[in-house]
């Protein structure tokens, strides 16, 4: 049902785009007819709305990749550059909670863990809306901040890194496959801030997949208050990394055919976010940027995905 109201939506708005374009062929046929010059600034205005609405239908377009229409998990990694990379980490916390509100998506913290004295060093959330992976995909790499460090005496210029992680949520991945033998489940008591309830009891969990092998992969999940949906919630990240893993697996092998060189350095950095010594937010893939700094720091993040869903057409097998 959830699909079919989607593509519902979706033909809806097509529609009204076909609609759009016949009245403005109208309009200029009577303007033409008539020689109307009022009539003529009205199709102008019309115009620029048609304009509009075939930007948006063409960023629909774009969403067509594989889980783009899927629910998505961002994790944040603080990198180097010590305290200020942690408070930096802190600072996309907020800026990917505020995009994803303005977007009147449903966020929620997965898990978090508290810098050693100011921000965080991880943390992930869990967004829910439409295409919500299709649109923050575009964030998945590593985010350069260059500032005054606010954290030592000289107030000296730094450079922090951070690492955004990106995953689909998926139940019915053909692509991911766990055996319940491949999981170790942890229970322990959630740290760090919690309501009444939630750091009282073992309710937080910690799964490890093939412990002990170079697939490992940790899960931990201490949001909720139960024990089990904090497991079912790691479960779904799980699968998240799982198919990720398979993606990327696939996006190098056709790059490798390709004969593609690809970095893999933590310090290859996919945008860059200046605030000293002047203010600029440019993406180093599409080569968008803006000066705004702080409305992008205040979620105002649309157009960075969608210049990199045109960027991206035909890269990886994908549009």
């Amino acid at each position: 049902m959830q699909r079919l109201t989607q593509l519902k939506g979706e033909y809806e708005r097509w529609q009204a785009l076909d609609s759009q374009i016949t009245t403005l062929i109208e309009l200029q046929a009577l303007a033409d007819a008539e020689d109307d010059s009022s009539l003529r600034d009205e199709i102008a205005a019309e115009y620029q709305r048609a304009v509009q609405a075939m930007d948006r239908q063409e960023i629909d377009l774009l969403l067509s990749a594989p889980y783009d229409d899927r629910d998505a998990f961002l994790s944040i990694k603080a990198g180097m550059g010590g305290t200020d990379a942690q408070d930096w980490a802190a600072m996309m916390l907020r800026m990917y909670t505020r995009w994803a509100e303005t977007r009147d998506f449903k966020v929620a913290l997965v898990d978090q863990s508290d810098g050693d004295e100011a921000g965080i060093k991880s943390a992930t959330l869990e967004i829910r809306g439409p295409y919500a992976y299709g649109f923050a995909k575009a964030e998945a790499g590593v985010h350069r901040l260059i500032r005054l460090s606010p954290f030592n005496s000289g107030n000296t210029r730094q450079t922090s890194f951070a690492l955004v992680e990106v995953l689909p949520e998926v139940d019915d991945a053909p692509e991911v496959a766990i055996k319940p033998e491949d999981v170790r489940v942890d229970v322990f008591r959630a740290g760090g801030h919690g309501g009444q309830g939630v750091n009282t009891t073992d309710s937080a969990v910690r799964l490890t997949y093939k412990p002990g092998t170079p697939e490992q992969i940790v899960v931990i999940c201490q949001n909720e208050r139960s024990q089990l949906q904090n497991k079912e919630t790691a479960m779904r990240v799980l699968r998240g990394r799982l198919l990720e893993r398979e993606l990327q697996r696939q996006r190098d092998e056709r790059a490798r055919l390709k004969g593609e060189h690809r970095s893999a350095e933590f310090g290859s950095q996919m945008r860059t976010y200046y605030l000293h010594p002047y203010t600029l937010v440019k993406d180093h893939r599409s080569e968008h940027e803006t000066s705004n700094v702080q409305a992008v720091l205040d979620g105002a993040l649309d157009p960075f995905m969608e210049a990199y869903l045109r960027w991206n057409i035909g890269r990886d097998g994908e549009i």
